[in-house]
């Protein structure tokens, strides 16, 4: 079973360029699906927990129920520390 790495391209070592490169290439697709929705009507809330059931029956099914649960441990530290803020902190 496979590990999910880190996803902080900040964080990437130098083999792992390429992947840092293709997650910022997956984020431009993501959030162009964004802005279709909000433009046929659909709100951020919805769309959100839409992308993040995806997200994770795709983490599930890529490295399984334990290794994505472990990960999903680690978001609250993330998120917290501003990891998917866009705004910088104070």
């Amino acid at each position: 079973m496979s590990n999910l790495t880190n996803d902080n391209p900040a964080m990437a070592r130098p083999e792992d360029e390429d992947a840092a490169d293709l997650r910022r290439i997956a984020v431009s697709y993501v959030d162009e699906a964004f802005a279709t929705g909000r433009h046929e009507g659909l709100d951020g809330d919805s769309l959100a927990h839409a992308a993040l059931f995806a997200a994770f029956r795709d983490l599930v099914s890529i490295y399984g129920e334990d290794a994505t649960a472990v990960f999903a441990e680690t978001l609250p530290a993330k998120i917290k520390a501003g990891a998917y803020s866009l705004s910088t902190r104070h």
